[in-house]
């Protein structure tokens, strides 16, 4: 008789999630997988409904369990619901993000064909309207993430992070956890020490969650300035971690407000350069584009020179002191064989 899948607890820390959480926790408990699934929710303080509906998903499955998370923040939250939850397999989810109907088997598998310490795949965006196609069309295409794999997709094989990911609970164990200092990138800093302990971080294309892009212009702003800011912050942390990618949003922010300068006060010719950008994203929306209704194909420019000049904005103004701060709570690597 075969054995019984292993056991999963899935971890999804939430903040005013009110319009995707309820769906989100739905495509979790659907899953096509035979083991015993939990899933803890960690409810930072929300300004909408999300306490309500949570207590609601706890009150209409026995799977289903809530711990506070009071600071909000992220990789507190992460850690909150580690603790709270039990079992081998830990799944990440965020409360936006919709888990494909066989996402924890394949995961589940890939760990123990791989052997891997956590794998991940594809963040699918998909909008429900006009301008949230148009966000997901530009974070899916090369000219708006340039070729990061779980965004555009790729090879299965190591990398040196994934979306999301799913987790041996004895490698979150090991390492203690997120560092609670890394307010975003806290998956990059994990599997940084993941794999400087020696584990295999795996990215499969086999693995997919759809993720609801930002509702706004300035929500989405928001969110490319601190990816900006704390991909610094990385940068910083560790020195080999920046490539030419990560350099092209800033260098596009400086060339571009070089150019205006240079177009107001010395020569017209200077704004060769913001124009001769805008004529880029503008061709880059056309393939992106394909299939979306007008309204949507209009804004993708829009998208795309939010991310960007967000994202080089973040960048440039990431302070040093905040990197200094982080630097200092640098967990190191712990190996197994000395695990106490």
């Amino acid at each position: 008789m075969p054995a019984a899948p292993p056991a999963v607890s899935v971890i999804m820390p939430v903040l005013d999630e009110e319009r995707h959480l309820r769906d989100s926790v739905r495509h979790i408990l659907e899953q096509e997988y035979a083991g015993e699934m939990e899933v803890v929710i960690a409810l930072g303080p929300s300004s909408d409904r999300t306490d309500e509906i949570a207590a609601e998903l706890v009150r209409e499955d026995p799977r289903v369990h809530t711990v506070p998370n009071p600071t909000g923040r992220t990789p507190a939250a992460l850690n909150a619901a580690i603790k709270a939850s039990r079992h081998p397999i830990v799944v990440r989810v965020d409360g936006h993000g919709m888990l494909s109907p066989n996402y924890i088997a394949t995961a589940v598998r890939l760990l123990e064909e791989t052997g891997a310490q956590n794998v991940g795949g594809i963040m699918h965006a998909e909008g429900e309207n006009d301008w949230e196609h148009a966000v997901a069309a530009a974070m899916t295409s090369r000219i708006g993430v340039g070729n990061a794999a779980f965004h555009t997709g790729g090879e299965a094989g190591p990398a040196d992070t994934v979306y999301l990911g799913v987790f041996r609970r004895e490698a979150l164990e090991q390492q203690g956890g997120y560092n609670e200092e890394f307010i975003r990138a806290q998956d990059w800093e994990l599997n940084f020490r993941i794999r400087e302990a020696g584990g295999l971080i795996w990215f499969s294309p086999e693995l997919k969650v759809q993720y609801r892009p930002r509702p706004s212009v300035r929500a989405l702003a928001k969110q490319y300035k601190d990816y900006g800011r704390w991909r610094h912050v990385v940068a910083r942390y560790h020195s080999g971690s920046i490539n030419l990618r990560y350099l092209a949003p800033p260098t596009a922010v400086c060339a571009i407000a070089a150019g205006l300068v240079a177009g107001a006060a010395v020569h017209p010719l200077g704004f060769v350069i913001p124009a001769g950008y805008l004529a880029a994203i503008a061709a880059g929306s056309v393939p992106a584009g394909k299939g979306l209704s007008l309204k949507a194909r209009l804004q993708i420019p829009v998208a795309l020179a939010t991310m960007h000049m967000s994202w080089g904005f973040g960048f440039l103004t990431s302070p040093r002191s905040l990197a200094q701060k982080v630097i200092a709570s640098r967990r190191p690597a712990v190996m197994a064989s000395t695990q106490a």
